[in-house]
């Protein structure tokens, strides 16, 4: 019986992760409002009732595909803070691996397609809370590592720098730098972020003050 039901547990998850492939296929294709859950079951190739077995709505699916997503995020951040090094070199990191990648255009796109049929701060803080707080959790402490060794200014409240590189962690707005005047590539982006960020951030020197 509990191997009966672990059989139909993976064979559950899988559909769902199927499920979740096309849907973001259709949704970067044709857009929230053209997306339609009788389209999505007829690529996946299952009846649409079978659909709202596992998605009652398509918001229900959205939120879904957005909960992946911040998952992929979590799992990077818990990696790279763990790892031995000096604070600033793990929010370089950071940056690198969740903004600059190749799959980060695809999420920008994604995200900028969902935006324009749901209210985003309204989803983070209703669905997503249990997400976003170990997320912010994990960046705070290593802001605050960084002020205790000397490598940020101690005098910056938390909270303000935290927010500053959220606006960073953004997909939407690097993409809107790598699509705007200037025309900038990934690593022209990456590096000026940086500066600016860790510059903003770093302890004062003697001479500075």
């Amino acid at each position: 019986m509990t191997v009966h039901r672990s059989l139909r547990e993976k064979q559950r998850q899988e559909r769902e992760d199927l499920i979740l492939q096309v849907a973001e296929e259709v949704l970067l294709e044709k857009g929230y409002y053209e997306t339609s859950m009788e389209e999505i079951a007829n690529r996946v190739g299952i009846a649409k009732g079978t659909l709202y077995l596992h998605f009652a709505k398509k918001e229900d699916l959205i939120y879904a595909l957005i909960e992946r997503e911040f998952q992929t995020i979590l799992q990077m951040v818990e990696n790279v803070v763990n790892t031995k090094g000096p604070a600033q070199d793990k929010l370089a990191l950071l940056l690198k691996r969740s903004i600059y990648k190749e799959y980060s255009e695809k999420r920008a796109r994604l995200f900028s397609v969902i935006h324009t049929g749901i209210d985003f701060r309204s989803v983070m803080k209703d669905k997503l809370w249990h997400i976003l707080q170990p997320i912010t959790m994990h960046l705070e402490a290593l802001l605050d590592e960084g002020k205790a060794n000397g490598e940020f200014d101690a005098t910056l409240p938390t909270s303000v720098m935290l927010h500053t590189f959220f606006c960073m962690l953004s997909p939407m707005s690097s993409q809107r730098l790598k699509l705007g005047e200037g025309n900038l590539s990934r690593e022209e982006v990456l590096r000026y972020s940086l500066r600016i960020y860790l510059r903003g951030i770093g302890a004062k020197v003697a001479s500075e003050e």
